[in-house]
């Protein structure tokens, strides 16, 4: 089967398009979370978010460090009251969710406030309306510029009801 669609691709006069397609990429399994519970985690919990940065900055400098490794870019969107936040900063920094995220992603924390600040970086990859929640997480190809978690960006806004394992499982859906 394999070889007649080859043939066929040839006779059409297609065979660079076969041979430069991509396989499909599966994304890679998360890892093994150590925790089953967010109560489980170390305390205190981190306060990610630098409320001083300039925000166009930071995403700038992330996005060109990404592209440069080859990797994806997450756009962490939130402020230190949101405790789903600091949940989620805190899951970031265990060992075996860092290796992965190191491998996979560069990441930068943008404080949006209440809702009032940095808005901005959101409205640039179409989020225009309200944020829905935080912590909204904008998954973003450094190459394109493109956002590829449309429609999920606040998916981890209520993260502290989910399980430390789930959480890890929505990060790996992005990777390649």
């Amino acid at each position: 089967m394999i070889r007649r669609a080859a043939t066929v691709l040839v006779s059409l006069g297609l065979a660079s398009l076969a041979l430069a397609a991509p396989a499909f990429a599966r994304p890679e399994a998360a890892p093994k979370v150590s925790i089953e519970n967010f109560a489980q985690l170390k305390t205190p919990l981190p306060y990610p978010y630098d409320e001083a940065a300039d925000a166009d900055a930071a995403v700038a400098r992330a996005k060109a460090a990404a592209r440069a490794h080859h990797k994806l870019l997450i756009v962490d969107l939130g402020g230190n009251w949101c405790g789903d936040c600091r949940v989620l900063a805190a899951t970031l920094e265990l060992p075996e969710l860092k290796g992965f995220m190191d491998r996979h992603y560069g990441v930068v924390s943008v404080d949006t406030g209440r809702f009032n600040k940095n808005l901005q970086i959101p409205a640039h990859y179409g989020i225009t309306e309200r944020m829905t929640g935080v912590p909204s997480l904008l998954v973003i190809d450094p190459k394109t510029d493109q956002l590829l978690d449309e429609g999920h960006t606040a998916a981890l806004s209520d993260a502290r009801h989910m399980t430390p394992q789930a959480l890890a499982d929505w990060l790996a859906q992005w990777t390649r």
